[in-house]
């Protein structure tokens, strides 16, 4: 099974105060990602949080007993007050994520329903922005990996009690001006996280429409870290892909794709693997958008 390494930028947020009257999971006990027959054994501890990623008929149809559900839109900056899919200011998320009982001290694991995995790894990237990284777990294989387990579902829903969350923002992210100003420096790696024919020009990509890649880019397109079940395929086929790319021990990966959501299967790869790792949250679409220059695959 994965285990995400926590980075020095999340540490710092793992000595929270703990209540003794209740089992509590601390984030020093728990894997990083957790399977199926974990989730079932921790189910009920005072400090779990589980977030459902996935269509929201879904979530009402059943879900992991004590669910609460969360849409990209709920922390997202809303569209037309920007690009398509941004980090809204911490003291939004802060509202949002206390409203899904989310405290100082909580256990988080996101899961998805079928197959909606990037969407499930911008939400694990976006409680890392707050500092809660070294507390969030991804279910492997998500709501299907729970069912064929056996493990019960349910339709009730219910509002959590409002958490406490002391918001420590994290260096998570870079923007164009960041990209402009170290895109070829030693030691830094852009991943591309679009499929190939993006990436090589084939298709079109951004707003306006532009052929190519951001110029020094590698290719790693996101479907090609998971496998068909969806899951995370093993660490060593993950370590092979990111070598295969060019990426050394030491580098720091800055991960790109559409609009910021598939290039966060990347950053949850990378974190997986040890990787420093930023998303470039503007993505192509911004590079686009600034008509900064792009290179198609030779």
């Amino acid at each position: 099974m994965l285990r995400f390494r926590v980075l020095a930028l999340s540490t710092a947020f793992l000595a929270g105060p703990f209540l003794s009257t209740a089992r509590v999971v601390q984030a020093h006990d728990a894997p990083q990602v957790v399977s199926a027959a974990w989730l079932a054994d921790h189910l009920k501890d005072r400090n779990l949080v589980l977030l459902h990623v996935g269509e929201k008929a879904g979530y009402d149809a059943g879900h992991i007993p004590g669910a609460q559900y969360i849409a990209l839109a709920d922390i997202s900056t809303p569209r037309g007050e920007g690009l398509t899919l941004e980090l809204p200011p911490v003291e939004r998320l802060e509202v949002v994520l206390e409203g899904l009982g989310i405290s100082d001290d909580s256990r988080i694991v996101v899961y998805y329903g079928k197959d909606w995995v990037s969407p499930a790894t911008r939400v694990i990237f976006t409680l890392d922005s707050l500092g809660l990284g070294g507390r969030t777990s991804l279910l492997d294989g998500g709501m299907p990996a729970w069912v064929a387990n056996g493990q019960p579902t349910s339709a009730e829903s219910g509002t959590p009690a409002k958490g406490s969350l002391t918001p420590r923002a994290q260096a998570t992210t870079v923007d164009g001006a960041w990209m402009d100003a170290n895109l070829g420096k030693p030691g830094h790696v852009v991943v591309d996280a679009r499929n190939v024919e993006f990436y090589t020009g084939a298709k079109a990509g951004g707003r306006p429409e532009r052929n190519g890649h951001i110029p020094g880019a590698v290719s790693i397109p996101f479907d090609s870290l998971l496998t068909d079940a969806p899951r995370f395929k093993p660490e060593r086929e993950l370590r092979a892909a990111f070598a295969a790319a060019g990426v050394k021990d030491g580098d720091r990966v800055v991960a790109y794709c559409h609009i910021g959501q598939q290039a966060t299967v990347v950053y949850v790869a990378a974190r997986v693997l040890g990787y420093p790792v930023v998303l470039y949250d503007g993505s192509f679409e911004d590079w686009s958008a600034r008509g900064k220059p792009v290179e198609a695959a030779k």
